[in-house]
């Protein structure tokens, strides 16, 4: 069976589209005037790795398309195209735009959709997004998907490369969204909704190490945002994906703080933040799936570069878990019914976790480590901050959780705690 697409934990783009990726600040102001409508839709963001068997967050996105008689647009312009796929022959082994359009529309039909098609697009068919008939195709539909693979293609292709202004198509689908069809994405496709800053690459350590850098770079550990952003379709944070699962919390922190941004919403695999009534006052999200969706508050935080390294202070971790809701605009999160206060009744102390943003570099490293040392705290009595570092050293960053005043662990089991509000996170270099 062949690989899932849009799950690799790095992909380079070659050639022409790399050296496309200089987009000049100026032309952003050029954008066209679709970008200014108010969507009046909703969203679907994926932290990627959507499992084929989720009828949980398929059947959201069919649902807000219109249920019984959905109609869902596949996008899979992030994807290489078959002319770049060796394997585009064989259907067990492809994975490109064509390909996993095709795999995608499956999907959605067997989830309960009553039509699901591909929109023909890729980096080798770029004038489609300025075509009349591929217009008329997305005005059929109620819903729209965003595949994975790489965000930098979505610009290219949707949004005229270095010009960053609105395609046909893409005016299209926003002005779809503005009067209440539903835009989805997983990985790539959830990136691309990112206004201002959206990141284009990187790695924890890294990124602690060197700080961001404007553009997108053949070096995929480099930490590097895209100042136009994607498609502006969520504003009120910066967006972030397989976050536990690649330990991208620390890309994330940095980057927010290098841009001056106070929210990232940090997702996770197979796991959907829903975001009703994007781009206004009444913007609200809830979590839908297995893991959650971290956001991470940078409102009191301090950033500063010493002679030993970067550091931040008075951060907040709050995480969200399966129909936990959060209110944008008040910044207010609210546990799911049923989830209730943890009072802890551990005594054990937080393990110690030596790689705390899961590196490529460590064989024995586990994924989710941020995660679990800061629910690992909260379960505990015994102790009222615990440390993490990082597997790399020159210099190691120690991480320091710690439940200062207005921190609060909830569960739905009385034992475990699965929600967590406002952690402090600090990051220091040693």
């Amino acid at each position: 069976m062949r690989a899932h697409p849009g799950t690799a934990r790095r992909t380079v783009l070659a050639g022409s589209i790399a050296l496309a990726l200089l987009a000049t600040a100026a032309t952003a102001a050029h954008a066209s005037s679709e970008r200014s409508q108010t969507p009046r839709g909703s969203l679907v963001l994926v932290g990627g790795g959507l499992k084929d068997d989720n009828r949980q967050v398929y059947g959201e996105i069919i649902k807000r398309a219109g249920g019984a008689s959905a109609r869902i647009g596949v996008i899979t312009a992030a994807s290489v195209p078959e002319s770049q796929d060796p394997h585009a022959d064989d259907p067990d082994l492809c994975s490109n735009s064509a390909c996993n359009g095709a795999y995608y529309a499956t999907l959605f039909e067997r989830h309960g959709a009553a039509d699901a098609q591909w929109i023909p697009l890729d980096v080798d068919h770029v004038a489609n997004a300025d075509s009349d008939a591929v217009v008329a195709q997305i005005n059929s539909m109620s819903g729209f998907f965003f595949g994975g693979g790489d965000q930098y293609r979505y610009l290219t292709t949707l949004l005229h490369g270095d010009r960053h202004t609105d395609s046909k198509v893409l005016a299209a689908i926003r002005a779809k969204l503005a009067h209440g069809a539903v835009v989805a994405g997983s990985s790539a496709g959830a990136q691309i909704a990112s206004g201002a800053d959206m990141v284009s690459g990187g790695e924890s350590y890294e990124g602690l190490r060197d700080g961001s850098a404007k553009g997108y770079f053949e070096d995929p550990a480099r930490l590097a945002y895209i100042p136009e952003g994607g498609f502006g379709f969520l504003r009120s944070g910066l967006i972030d994906t397989h976050t536990g699962a690649y330990g991208r919390e620390g890309r994330a922190l940095r980057l927010a703080a290098d841009t001056g941004h106070d929210r990232v919403y940090a997702l996770e695999e197979n796991t959907a933040l829903v975001v009703e009534d994007p781009g206004t006052r009444h913007e609200h999200l809830t979590v839908l799936g297995p893991n959650g969706v971290a956001v991470l508050d940078l409102r009191d935080a301090r950033a500063r570069t010493s002679a030993a390294g970067w550091n931040l202070r008075g951060a907040r971790y709050t995480y969200l878990t399966d129909q936990d809701r959060y209110d944008a605009h008040t910044w207010a999160p609210r546990p799911a019914p049923g989830k209730r206060p943890l009072t802890p009744t551990s005594t054990a102390l937080v393990p110690v976790n030596t790689d705390v943003f899961f590196s490529s570099a460590n064989p024995d490293g586990a994924p989710y480590a941020f995660r679990t040392t800061a629910r690992a705290l909260a379960s505990t009595r015994a102790q009222d901050a615990a440390t993490a570092t990082t597997f790399e050293s020159g210099p190691r960053f120690t991480v320091t959780f710690s439940k200062a005043r207005g921190f609060s662990a909830w569960t739905g089991d009385g034992a475990n705690a699965q929600t967590l509000i406002g952690m402090r996170v600090s990051i220091a270099p040693r």
